[in-house]
């Protein structure tokens, strides 16, 4: 169970959580809040990834079939689309940050720096499950030695003292919660697949354990990388992680910068492995939903192909203005996985307690339905409600507008989301899904039936 750890310290080990950081700087804001704020929403952000990870031993799915249950066989799609633009979307900022490793690190050219990270992610990614935990526990090691060199550069001299000085501006609402929402939402971006890397592991791991090696794998390395981040942007070069990474390591020893980049760049290779991976399973889900599929390799070599042409298109054609593409991203994420992760934790920890018919999950015509009114109105109330609150480039709510800016969406999200899920199974008979628990139980139809998903 161990080994579930260094797959999350390897998932954030990338200039991209270093970017998360370096974003709040780009803001102006006050140094020493950017740190809090990051710290804050990576340890935030965490906590809802990390619960999901408990349902993988337990139930044995792909993160987002367990959906099912709460939205219906035909209503997940909803979730499978959202899943799958986030898969693309995230692969195809870490593919542009990849680009720039590889020009900084070796001089390649765009073009064949894109080539060749996509095919080396998407080879992993065929290569499946284990391969990707064997990657990630080679990668961790490099990370922790390179990073922490870096990390004493850019703290350890009088120089980082004269550069954050300006940046003293107190404390503000604003550029507080946007860096929180970045940081948290980096995190929850793991949520709609973290159980596909525990599902695996015999039903008999203690939830607590899982919990906390997931946990703290992904938020110490978050908090950390990001901290780094917003000291690298205030003391060498704002609005540019990777060159923020390369004057460190500069800085430490010549030549040094380069070979910190290339490992980050394992990292991000890890995480588009990571991204294609999910993204696959996801299709292969998404076309399951219409019509009974069997996942051969030939089904997923064409979901993979398919999926890294996309990310290929995109990389081209992106703005080269990552920093604000990447943070209103981020935010984007968050606000429509928000009412999500609470509905889906409300369901397994609160509602059905970790009991479900896995066979009835994999039926359209189950017990769980074709489409599950009390899931959708629940998410669409949470989404609804984070509209007031939200704080975009595009879009400020009136409530935010009138508090002065505060981005407050996420919280409202899902406290909704997760509140209407639960008010609208109160007083529900789990009768008849009880008796065909017993039934499918009888007749050796695979079941996960404990008497509750707490976390004991």
């Amino acid at each position: 169970m161990w080994h579930v750890a260094p797959v999350w310290i390897a998932g954030n080990a990338n200039v991209g959580t270093v970017a998360v950081g370096a974003a709040g700087v780009a803001l102006g804001a006050d140094l020493l809040w950017i740190i809090i704020a990051a710290c804050a929403g990576s340890a935030f952000g965490a906590i809802f990834a990390a619960l999901h990870s408990t349902q993988g031993p337990h139930l044995g799915l792909p993160q987002l079939i367990q959906s099912r249950p709460q939205f219906g066989y035909a209503g997940a799609g909803g979730v499978f689309v959202l899943a799958l633009v986030n898969y693309i979307g995230f692969n195809t900022f870490a593919c542009i940050l990849a680009a720039q490793s590889l020009s900084v690190g070796i001089g390649l050219g765009k073009t064949a720096s894109v080539l060749a990270v996509v095919t080396i992610s998407a080879v992993i990614a065929l290569l499946g499950y284990n391969w990707i935990h064997h990657a990630t526990r080679w990668i961790t090691p490099a990370f922790l030695i390179s990073f922490a060199v870096l990390t004493v550069v850019a703290v350890g001299s009088d120089a980082t003292v004269a550069a954050v000085a300006p940046i003293a501006h107190g404390f503000a609402w604003t550029p507080f919660l946007v860096v929180f929402g970045l940081a948290a939402g980096y995190q929850i971006n793991w949520a709609i697949y973290v159980s596909d890397y525990t599902r695996y592991l015999p039903p008999t791991v203690s939830p607590r354990s899982m919990f906390w090696c997931t946990y703290l794998g992904m938020s110490l390395s978050s908090m950390w990388l990001a901290t780094l981040g917003a000291l690298l942007a205030a003391r060498f070069v704002p609005g540019d992680a990777v060159a923020g990474v390369v004057a460190a390591g500069d800085a430490a020893t010549a030549g040094f910068g380069r070979i910190v980049v290339l490992i980050g760049l394992l990292g991000l290779i890890a995480t588009m492995a990571m991204n294609t991976y999910g993204s696959t399973l996801t299709l292969i889900s998404m076309l399951d939903t219409f019509r009974d599929i069997r996942p051969t390799a030939r089904l997923r070599t064409v979901a993979v192909l398919a999926v890294s042409a996309v990310v290929i298109l995109l990389t081209f054609l992106a703005s080269d203005d990552f920093l604000s593409s990447f943070g209103t991203y981020l935010t984007l994420l968050l606000y429509l996985f928000a009412p999500w992760t609470a509905i889906n934790l409300v369901d397994y920890f609160l509602v059905r307690r970790g009991r479900y018919s896995i066979a009835q999950i994999f039926k359209a015509d189950g017990i769980y339905g074709r489409i599950n009114g009390r899931g959708l109105l629940a998410y669409t109330l949470g989404a609804a409600a984070e509209v007031p609150f939200m704080n975009t480039n595009a879009f400020i709510g009136p409530v935010t507008d009138a508090i002065g800016g505060a981005d407050l969406a996420v919280f409202v999200g899902l406290a909704v989301g997760g509140t209407c899920y639960w008010l609208s199974y109160r007083g529900y008979d789990f009768a008849g899904e009880e008796a065909v628990l017993r039934s499918d139980n009888a007749s050796g139809a695979p079941i996960s039936a404990t008497k509750s998903g707490r976390l004991i």
